[in-house]
C-alpha cells in the first residue's frame, strides 16, 4: 500500500530515515542535515516520539551550557513475524523493528506437502512464539516470508516454483492475513538472504551478490544498496544459466545442462552416486563433506569451479564488491569456495577483481528469517507509510 502522492521531502517519515542506521543524533544534527528550521524539526521529532518510533538516548558532550539531548530509533515499537521456508524445513522468528531476533524455532516440514499445510504450521508456531515471549498480537506490524522458488513480488504469489508443487499462483498473503491482519510480504528465499547479508555488513557493501548452493542454486543481487528484482521478479535466477564449456570431470563437451543441473547439491549427489557412493540428496553431500570423504571433496571443488564460470560472467556484468556463498553446500566446508575463487579470479578482468571479496556467509541458520524481517521493516518504515500512520 502507498499514498497517491510521494512524501514531502521534509516530512516526518523522511526524517525518520536518518535514524534507521541505529546511530543516535541530536536535533541540531538533523537541522544541519535537512536544512529545516529548528521548530519544524522539533515538531517532526515530537510526532515520531509520540508514535513510539524515536526515544531519548541520553545526552552528548557539552561544549558549554546544557548538553544537547540525543535521539535514537526505538525498535521496540512493533514486532515482526519472519518465516524462511526451505525445501524441507522452516525457520520462524519474532523480531523487533530492527530485525533483531527475539525468539525463534526451526521445524521440519516439506514444502511439497502444499501451501496450506506449510503456512498453517508456520502460523501456529509463530503464535506460540508470540505467546511464549508474552508479546501481544496487537504489536505485530507485518509478516515477512521467504520461499524457495520464483515470486511475483507485487502479489506475493509463487510462479511455477519447480520444487513447490501446489504453490503456483497461491495467494500466500491472503492466506496468512486470515490469521494476522497486517501487511504480508513474500519474496524468493535468496533475495531475503541477500537482504540479511547486506544488513549484517552494516550496509558497507552497496554492490553484493549472494549465491545460495543447496538443493538448487540461486542468487540475490544488491546494487547501489538496493535489492534488484528485475522487471518481473526473476533477477538472480543463476541456476538456469548455461555455463560455457571448459574441461571438467563433471562435464563432457556436448553437455548442455544448466548450472543447477551440474553444480547444485542434488547434482553433486548424482555425481557421487555414479561412483557408487550412497548419496541421493544435498543432505547426504553435506554429511560426506563433513566426514572428509575424498570423492565428495573432489566433486564439490569441481562444482565450485563450474559455479565460478557462471560467476565470472556476473562479475564482468555487475562488478560487485563482494560475492557471498551460502546454503548447505557452501557451509559444509571450503571446497566450493575454493573452486569459485580459483576460476573467478582467473577469468575476470583485474579491474573487476582488484577489490572483490569472495566469502562464505556468516549469517547462520536464521539469516533468511532476519532478511524476511528486513523486508517488512523496509516496507512499514518507508516514508509514505510512516506519514500515513502519523496522519491517522
Amino acid at each position: 500500500m502507498s499514498l497517491a502522492t510521494p512524501p514531502h521531502p521534509t516530512s516526518a517519515g523522511v526524517l525518520l530515515q536518518h535514524f534507521l542506521d541505529g546511530r543516535a543524533r541530536t536535533r541540531a544534527e538533523l537541522v544541519e542535515a535537512t536544512g529545516l528550521g529548528r521548530a519544524t524539526v522539533a515538531a517532526r521529532i515530537d510526532a515520531l516520539v509520540a508514535a513510539g518510533l524515536l526515544r531519548a538516548a541520553g545526552a552528548t558532550t557539552s561544549t558549554g551550557g546544557r548538553p544537547p539531548s540525543m535521539l535514537a530509533f526505538d525498535p521496540s515499537g512493533g514486532t515482526i513475524v519472519a518465516i524462511d521456508f526451505g525445501a524441507r524445513h522452516a525457520n520462524i522468528a519474532i523480531t523487533d523493528l530492527a530485525a533483531t531476533v527475539l525468539s525463534s524455532v526451526s521445524l521440519a516440514l516439506d514444502v511439497a506437502d502444499g501451501p496450506v499445510a506449510a503456512l498453517d504450521a508456520a502460523i501456529e508456531h509463530a503464535r506460540a512464539l508470540l505467546a511464549a515471549a508474552e508479546l501481544d498480537e496487537g504489536s505485530l506490524v507485518g509478516v515477512g516470508i521467504g520461499v524457495p522458488g520464483p515470486v511475483e513480488h507485487a502479489s506475493g504469489r509463487p510462479v511455477n516454483p519447480p520444487i513447490m508443487p501446489g504453490w503456483d499462483r497461491f495467494d500466500i498473503p491472503g492466506h496468512v492475513q486470515r490469521a494476522f491482519a497486517v501487511p504480508v510480504l513474500v519474496d524468493n528465499d535468496v533475495n531475503i538472504l541477500a537482504l540479511g547479508e547486506h544488513a549484517a555488513s552494516g550496509g558497507r557493501h552497496g554492490d553484493l551478490v549472494f549465491v545460495k548452493v543447496a538443493t538448487g542454486i540461486g542468487a540475490g543481487i544488491i546494487a547501489g544498496g538496493v535489492l534488484q528484482r528485475g522487471a518481473d521478479g526473476a533477477a538472480g535466477d543463476l541456476g538456469h544459466i548455461r555455463v560455457p564449456y571448459s574441461p571438467s570431470p563433471l562435464r563432457t563437451p556436448e553437455d548442455e545442462r544448466d548450472l543447477e543441473a551440474i553444480a547444485s547439491g542434488s547434482a553433486i549427489a548424482e555425481a557421487l552416486a555414479a561412483r557408487g557412493i550412497a548419496a541421493t540428496s544435498s543432505d547426504d553431500v553435506v554429511a560426506l563433506l563433513r566426514a572428509g570423504d575424498a570423492d565428495a571433496l573432489e566433486i564439490t571443488r569441481e562444482a565450485g569451479r563450474v559455479l565460478g564460470e557462471a560467476l565470472a560472467l556476473v562479475v564482468s556484468l555487475h562488478n560487485p564488491a563482494v560475492i557471498v556463498l551460502g546454503g548447505s553446500i557452501a557451509r559444509a566446508g571450503e571446497q566450493l569456495l575454493a573452486g569459485v575463487r580459483e576460476v573467478v579470479y582467473r577469468r575476470s578482468i583485474p579491474l573487476a577483481t582488484q577489490h572483490l571479496s569472495i566469502v562464505q556467509s556468516q549469517g547462520g541458520a536464521l539469516a533468511g528469517a532476519r532478511g524476511a524481517a528486513i523486508l517488512v521493516r523496509q516496507h512499514v518504515l518507508s516514508p509514505d507509510l510512516v506519514d500515513a500512520h502519523l496522519a491517522r
